[in-house]
């Protein structure tokens, strides 16, 4: 660790963001002009051992902080997502939580609200039912309580059983090339449990839709898929 007296700062090349601290006469390390800024450092100030450790601790929240941002500004991320990323990419514990409650207190990351936009998007764009929406919450670091309150807090505008019909129904030409009855609820059935609908849903919906497109055929509706 360089303990002695800043001799130089120096703007970097390739980056006007970054800054070259030179110690005496000699290059010690490069840090952003956050943290240039938040350490207060000139030429001529002195830097011991501990001050030293600061400058690097200092430096490393700033990059983590920055890499956070940029992960967020692509979209939305959970507090699990962030801290996991942030765990990938080497940083020590003690950083990783504390950019996280710098984002939290700024109210970048919020789980509830996550959560919230997180089924609303599901349920209006890709046609999930409860069940996938719970599992992927769950695997988003979500907290169980927060899941439920945004499943029964977001304004479900068609219901369950509408949303499966529309994710059916947005795939059953590709389904109903299939001519047998046995295949086509088999692959169009397993198509909707994918996504999260549950059986006592699936059934009778892929009993009617068959039905529209096959008016004549006379088929079981207990045979199972």
């Amino acid at each position: 660790m360089p303990a002695g007296t800043i001799t130089a700062i120096r703007q970097q090349t390739n980056d006007a963001q970054r800054v070259n601290i030179f110690i005496d006469g000699e290059f010690a390390i490069g840090i952003s002009l956050n943290t240039l800024t938040r350490m207060r450092l000139a030429v001529g100030v002195h830097l011991d051992d501990h001050g030293w450790q600061q400058l690097v601790a200092c430096e490393e929240a700033d990059q983590a902080m920055q890499k956070a941002l940029r992960q967020l500004e692509r979209r939305p991320r959970s507090v699990n997502e962030i801290y996991r990323y942030l765990q990938r990419k080497g940083f020590r514990e003690a950083i990783c939580q504390q950019v996280v409650a710098r984002l939290q207190e700024l109210g970048l990351l919020n789980d509830a609200d996550f959560a919230e936009r997180w089924v609303a998007n599901r349920r209006t764009l890709r046609y999930r039912g409860e069940r996938a929406l719970r599992a992927e919450l769950r695997q988003k670091g979500i907290a169980p309580e927060l899941i439920e309150d945004a499943l029964s807090g977001e304004k479900d505008e068609l219901g369950e059983a509408l949303r499966a019909e529309q994710a059916a129904r947005a795939v059953l030409a590709r389904y109903l090339r299939h001519t047998d009855w046995l295949t086509f609820q088999r692959r169009l059935g397993g198509y909707l449990l994918r996504r999260g609908f549950a059986s006592d849903l699936v059934r009778p919906l892929l009993l009617r839709l068959w039905r529209e497109a096959h008016p004549a055929d006379d088929i079981d509706d207990e045979e199972p898929y």
